[in-house]
């Protein structure tokens, strides 16, 4: 028997704000453990929650960039279970009334677009954070715990079970990041936490619309970790099916290292967690207004500068997706652009030489001007200096920020041309070297290379290549 993989993918994103959901301590990453800390976020008796306004634009704005539909009524609700994390031994979720139900993200594979599906978009608390003594939880002898992370504002997205596969389901993490940085929800940065997503997994037979018994797979660290992580866990469960077994519904951990899955505990049901309205707080009630102010503020998407790239720019589709992608490396493009209208010399130079030497030196794109990168090409343009001049100055000018025509000044990085200048250097370097000389007059090509990069490095790499090579040419052939 043949089966189908369905996942189903419920992704927690931390908000970003400046404080928690529903106090006013920091949510600063990175401080000392347990120091953002307050009653209410701790959960003592007595205290209070109340609705961060920010958290609440931000959520929505992330709903709407989804195609997601805004319900102008919500709730809030006691979602209850034990944890060493979760410090009141219940977390305030949404359950039956979320924030945002349906919409979908347009993911393309293969060349082929389809839309996958979510059920909901909603607001809840953040948990602490458990740090353990070993790798993991698994065979640590102790953990501690770090509430700073306690009470951030948190949306969890949650697709349908539309997904067939671990590179699909890595290729609607990557376009969901893309977007949800363009919105300015979320940072997402998933080595702080501030991104993290969680699988269900199932096979069912294939042409079967009944969802067979599915596992959750936990602690999947990256985009990679996801695809190899969820093709493991279909792999698993495949053979156990076919040598007549049955599933076990459960939670089970990605071992990075190992590269497989490992159970971890039974799965919870929606009942287990006990949901009951929190009495605490008043159902969160939305203008339509603030939905429409919010909707008419939305930046540009991915998919929209992408296409706009290519058609103001002409630009091809590897180049649009490079600068969309890298939505610094496109900002600094376009306003490059606004100055520089060779746009095709300009896109070349900025994904090739630009981002090689930002690599290289570990700087950032934030960290060049654009003015002085403009200026650099105007110069090369204008034949006042040669490529490798060119590429040498824009070393120079990331590591240090000074303007090329003054390192050209200063330097006498100017280029050398015409029989004046570069006579004499090509007449020294037949002079030094009979042999090579005598080999291109025998047809040797290459020794004419050779004898070129000879002059080139007489004259400090400011010669242009071609017209050394034709006067040497020259040169040797009237003997």
């Amino acid at each position: 028997m043949k089966y189908e993989v369905v996942i189903g993918l419920e992704i927690h994103l931390e908000l970003q704000t400046c404080s928690k959901l529903f106090c006013s301590c920091s949510t600063t990453f990175g401080k000392e453990p347990n120091t953002n800390c307050c009653p209410i976020c701790l959960g003592l008796p007595g205290s209070l929650p109340a609705f961060n306004r920010r958290a609440i634009e931000l959520a929505v704005t992330a709903a709407l960039v989804l195609n997601s539909n805004v319900q102008l009524k919500s709730r809030f609700d006691r979602k209850n279970y034990f944890y060493p994390d979760l410090p009141k031994a219940y977390q305030i979720s949404q359950y039956d009334q979320p924030l945002a139900k349906g919409g979908y993200l347009r993911i393309e594979t293969d060349g082929n677009y389809r839309n996958i599906k979510l059920e909901r978009v909603h607001l809840e608390e953040e948990a602490g954070k458990l740090i353990h003594s070993g790798e993991s939880i698994i065979g640590s002898d102790y953990s501690l715990v770090d509430y700073n992370r306690a009470g951030i504002p948190l949306l969890e997205i949650v697709t349908a079970p539309d997904i067939t596969c671990g590179r699909e389901a890595r290729l609607f993490l990557e376009d969901l990041r893309s977007i949800l940085l363009y919105s300015g929800a979320s940072d997402c940065r998933m080595e702080e936490g501030s991104l993290r997503c969680d699988a269900n997994i199932s096979l069912r037979p294939s042409g079967s619309d009944k969802l067979g018994t599915k596992a959750e797979v936990k602690n999947m660290n990256s985009f990679r970790s996801v695809e190899l992580a969820l093709n493991f866990e279909a792999r698993r469960q495949a053979e156990i099916l076919v040598a007549g077994g049955t599933i076990t519904q459960e939670t089970r951990h990605w071992d990075e290292e190992k590269k497989l899955t490992i159970p971890l505990r039974s799965k919870e049901g929606s009942s287990d967690y006990r949901y009951f309205p929190e009495p605490d707080l008043l159902p969160l009630i939305l203008e339509d207004n603030l939905i429409k102010e919010i909707s008419a503020a939305l930046p540009e998407l991915p998919a929209a500068r992408r296409e706009r790239l290519k058609e103001q720019f002409g630009l091809d589709s590897s180049e649009a997706a490079l600068f969309t992608v890298n939505r610094s490396l496109g900002d600094f493009f376009e306003e490059a652009a606004g100055k520089y209208s060779d746009y095709k010399n300009l896109a070349k130079w900025v994904q090739g030489d630009l981002l090689y030497y930002l690599r290289e030196s570990g700087k950032t794109v934030e960290e060049v001007d654009p003015q002085q990168f403009i200026e650099l090409l105007a110069l090369l343009d204008a034949g006042e200096i040669n490529r490798p001049v060119a590429k040498d100055l824009l070393n120079e000018m990331i590591l240090k920020g000074t303007s090329p025509q003054i390192m050209v000044q200063k330097k006498g990085l100017g280029r050398i041309s015409g029989d004046e200048q570069l006579l004499p250097l090509v007449e020294k370097v037949i002079d030094e070297n009979p042999g090579a000389v005598e080999n291109y007059r025998q047809g040797k090509d290459k020794a004419i290379a050779f004898l070129v990069g000879r002059v080139l490095a007489r004259s400090g790499g400011r010669a242009d290549p071609g017209e050394v090579n034709q006067i040497l040419k020259e040169k040797i052939s009237r003997g």
